[in-house]
């Protein structure tokens, strides 16, 4: 069984709530534009933690069939409780178990660069079909600003930080997090290695702004409370990546404060006051055909 992920790097919720907003139905145009898969009757979403892209994607292209593969066994249970209708599978990106030519679409989020390259694109090019589609969405850039009540730092954030910060990032290098980076001109030069042809590149941007007046309520409530899933999930996956430097009663105590100011962000919300916070991310769409 593995764990490693959902326990260490990204909870459940945390994930499952972010990808559902990135591949909200508000963004489903700019997507398909730049998707362009149409009519393809078989996608394979490689990586699909908690299933949120899958679940848009059986409701953009509801003639499809979807299936979603994951090492973490945490996020492929869930998913298949959120979305029976959907086929999820445990499977190693490096190793895939399905025959060759067997999909007419790949596609993954911001998966390749933690994989190698040749076992990344390799097996994808031999599952599909002779002019299938590969798609790979890579969103490592953005704008990440925080509403101005969540920067305040009580003192024992400060302590707490100060004592954890150098440990905490040295216990998640070794999970190898983003070992193979590439910038938007290698990603497709690095894609044509391996036979794709045809390949083109779309930029989409997708803009988490609670208070823009475009966005309902309940969307904006699902982004603060997306990025509180976030912090706390963080907070949580400590007793993991460095158990010995922090204790229950801590892990709770921080918890807490940042609960609290959290929900002072809803207050403000809901009270018309605004912060501007925003969590925007440009999200780069490399297609490739075999």
């Amino acid at each position: 069984m593995n764990t490693i992920w959902s326990d260490c790097i990204q909870g459940i919720d945390t994930l499952n709530l972010t990808r559902a907003l990135r591949f909200s139905d508000i963004f489903r145009e700019k997507y398909q534009r730049a998707f362009q898969i149409d009519g393809r009757k078989d996608i394979l979403e490689i990586g699909c933690g908690p299933g949120a892209l899958c679940r848009s994607l059986n409701r953009w292209y509801p003639e499809a069939n979807i299936y979603g593969i994951d090492r973490d066994s945490q996020f492929i249970e869930f998913a298949r409780q959120e979305a029976p209708y959907i086929s999820f599978s445990e499977d190693d990106a490096t190793h895939l178990s399905f025959e060759n030519e067997r999909f007419d679409v790949t596609i993954s989020n911001t998966v390749q660069e933690h994989i190698e390259p040749a076992k990344f694109f390799g097996e994808q090019y031999r599952v599909l079909k002779k002019g299938g589609v590969c798609l790979v969405l890579s969103a490592r850039k953005g704008i990440n600003i925080s509403a101005p009540c969540i920067l305040e730092k009580t003192e024992f954030e400060r302590e707490f930080y100060r004592r954890t910060d150098e440990a905490c990032e040295k216990a998640l290098r070794d999970y190898n997090i983003c070992s193979y980076p590439m910038n938007e001109a290698e990603l497709p030069l690095e894609m044509g290695k391996y036979g794709f042809q045809n390949i083109s590149t779309e930029f989409i941007t997708v803009n988490l702004t609670p208070n823009n007046p475009e966005y309902s309520p309940e969307m904006a409530h699902a982004m603060i409370d997306a990025n509180r899933r976030s912090v706390l999930d963080s907070i949580e996956n400590l007793k993991h990546i460095i158990p010995d430097l922090v204790t229950p009663e801590e892990i709770e105590t921080l918890k807490k404060i940042k609960n609290e100011k959290y929900d002072r962000r809803i207050s403000l919300y809901d009270a018309g006051v605004k912060q501007w916070d925003t969590n925007m991310s440009l999200i780069m769409v490399l297609r490739g055909i075999k």
